[in-house]
């Protein structure tokens, strides 16, 4: 196999994790009765702990107005809580209701303990070159995710539009 045609197939192979993905977190949000906005947030909250209003709509890609509206969404759900943050009474912080943690568990526990099982299987030597991988493709869609938001007619004129598979 040629070094080319084995890129080829590891950018597809990208392509088919970020749809099974797609599918899981659409699959997700309905379990939740969330749309896919809450869903993204909930997630940072979940793998940062609690937040800001300010921080989770920087982590979430979100305006700060628009932010509101997902935390208001996310408290009627019973997903989410404003909290005043116990070291300044100033801050308010967003975190997960032990409803939000139970169900997170319930959705995601399956896939993180396959995955731990899976990855357990490589050799350090190869666990290294994955994360080498996924560090260069999460900067590449941090890039092109910003390209898009200082100009999104950028896509149409360079061709970068679709998602590409190159993670």
């Amino acid at each position: 196999m040629s070094k080319q045609s084995l890129i080829e197939a590891v950018a597809k192979a990208v392509q088919d994790l970020q749809d099974a993905t797609d599918v899981l977190d659409e699959r997700a949000a309905r379990r939740l009765a969330i749309n896919r906005t809450d869903l993204r947030c909930l997630s940072r909250l979940s793998t940062r702990g609690p937040l800001t209003a300010t921080e989770l709509a920087t982590a979430a890609g979100l305006t700060g107005g628009a932010m509101t509206t997902v935390i208001d969404r996310l408290e009627r759900a019973g997903l989410a809580e404003r909290r005043r943050d116990t070291a300044d009474r100033r801050r308010v912080l967003v975190h997960l209701t032990e409803e939000a943690e139970r169900m997170s568990a319930e959705i995601w526990g399956p896939v993180v303990e396959d995955a731990q099982v899976e990855l357990g299987k490589f050799s350090l030597a190869e666990l290294a070159v994955i994360e080498r991988f996924l560090d260069v493709a999460l900067r590449n869609q941090r890039d092109h995710a910003e390209r898009l938001r200082r100009d999104p007619r950028e896509a149409a004129r360079t061709g970068h539009g679709g998602r590409g598979g190159e993670g």
